[in-house]
Parts: C-alpha cells; sequence; structure tokens
C-alpha cells in the first residue's frame, strides 16, 4: 500500500515538539504516511499563502496538530482555510492528552 504524503500544519511557537514526534513516527517501516516537511524557522516573504498554497496542492492529506494554544496561531488557520479552500482531505489530531 502506497503511503499518503501528507503536510503538517501546527503552532510552530508551542508545537514543535509534537511536529517532531510526529515526523519520526512517519520514518516508521508500517506508517501509512509520509510527511511533506515544509516547516520554516523564518516566516515566508511575499505572498507567503501562495506559497503554502502551492505545497498543500503537492500532498494528499493536511494534517493540523492542535495544541493548547493553536487557536490563535494565525498561521495554522490560514493552512487550514488554504486547505478547505481547494477541498484537500485534512484531520485535526489531538497534540495533549492532558491540555485542550
Amino acid at each position: 500500500m502506497a503511503k499518503v504524503r501528507t503536510f503538517i500544519s501546527f503552532d510552530f511557537d508551542h508545537d514543535e515538539d509534537l511536529r517532531n514526534l510526529l515526523v519520526g513516527q512517519s520514518r516508521n517501516s508500517d506508517s501509512p504516511f509520509d510527511i511533506a516537511d515544509w516547516s520554516l524557522k523564518e516566516p515566508l516573504i511575499g505572498d507567503w499563502k501562495e506559497k503554502v498554497r502551492s505545497r498543500i496542492r503537492q500532498v494528499g492529506q493536511v494534517i493540523v496538530i492542535c495544541g493548547q494554544h493553536t487557536d490563535a496561531a494565525t498561521g495554522v488557520s490560514a493552512e487550514l482555510t488554504i486547505a478547505r479552500e481547494d477541498e484537500q482531505p485534512y484531520f485535526l489530531l489531538w497534540g495533549r492528552k492532558d491540555k485542550t
């Protein structure tokens, strides 16, 4: 079975550890997904939303890691909006079992 290529959306300031764990999990031989890891430490310049849209269009699924502060992460909100506009399949992943 072919692995699904995925884009990860997450709150860089608070949940980078969760992204790292998910990327590590994707490297397991029995993982059903591959990560297109385009995480940036610096903001995109210019029309960053179109750059992100181009990246999201290259995957089969978007994973949104939901942490305690994700609702305030404007980049995550924009990425989810783009996924919805482009009708890309996505799902929300609860990041921390002890926090909402």
